[in-house]
């Protein structure tokens, strides 16, 4: 029996000393080709408006260009509205729209469905940590089922990597997806639609690029967003391309602080609730 307990304590120690590792191992970005069916001659819309009110009511930029959200102040009806709101979503026939439709759809879908996760097990002191001891032993977040859409169970991941990242094969698709929490790209205070979705795109990037929790150089030294390192192969796949790509959306401060570097020295990632007001 004591044999039996010590090896239960040697695996329990060893999964507690991976978990993080494997919470932010960055799954492949693998094609799903019943996703990739359009009908590139709809001109049908689709409504966002519950959601872009509750992100004009709760989603707050703070003077350190961090958008927060105040899940603290959102109420049983507005939650009520958001549950409506994602299954009104789930029971559109995505395949009739077109492309531009869809990317809108696919990224606002994926983060009302991380709030709503956030709100229905709030107050939490971040995304991952939602269940105790007991999360070890269960799905994370991103692969939990959330949502049905034309008949397939979905999880987060399988909207970010496996509809989003092979369907577009754009790396802005990084800045427009939010996980609630601090280190990750702006929630963004109004939603993504058709009309808006290729400007924001480029306005996402830019945010994040230029904020210093995207990149910062200090001595010479390079520190990036672990975005950066964990989906390395969507910026062009080693350091150089990474850089390539921050100089695109840098501005000017940034941009002569990139001069003369050629390597990525340091990831970091700041998982706490992207919560409002800051705690």
């Amino acid at each position: 029996m004591n044999w039996v307990k010590s090896q239960l304590v040697i695996a329990l120690t060893f999964f507690v000393a991976v978990w993080p590792t494997l919470c932010d191992a960055a799954p492949e970005s693998r094609r799903w080709p019943k996703w990739e069916v359009a009908d590139a001659a709809s001109t049908a819309s689709i409504d966002h408006s519950v959601w872009d009110r509750f992100l004009h009511k709760y989603a707050h930029l703070g003077t350190d260009g961090i958008v927060r959200v105040a899940y603290g102040q959102v109420g049983a009806a507005e939650k009520a509205e958001i549950d409506a709101d994602l299954v009104r979503l789930a029971a559109l026939p995505i395949s009739h729209f077109n492309r531009t439709e869809q990317l809108a759809y696919w990224i606002n879908l994926y983060n009302e469905l991380t709030v709503k996760f956030v709100l229905d097990h709030y107050p939490i002191p971040s995304i991952k940590d939602t269940g105790a001891l007991l999360k070890m032993f269960s799905s994370t977040p991103w692969s939990r089922k959330l949502t049905k859409v034309e008949g397939e169970d979905l999880t987060l991941d399988d909207i970010e990597h496996r509809i989003l990242r092979p369907g577009w094969s754009d790396p802005r698709i990084h800045y427009t997806l939010n996980c609630a929490s601090m280190g990750c790209p702006n929630l963004q205070p109004v939603a993504y639609t058709a009309a808006n979705v290729g400007a924001m795109l480029d306005s996402a990037a830019r945010q994040y690029v230029n904020s210093p929790r995207g990149a910062h150089v200090e001595g010479g030294k390079l520190t990036v967003s672990s975005i950066y390192v964990w989906y390395k192969k969507d910026f062009g796949g080693t350091d150089a391309a990474v850089i390539a790509h921050l100089k695109l959306y840098a501005g000017a401060a940034l941009q002569q602080a990139l001069n003369g570097v050629d390597k990525i020295s340091r990831d970091y990632y700041d998982w706490s609730l992207n919560e409002y007001p800051a705690h």
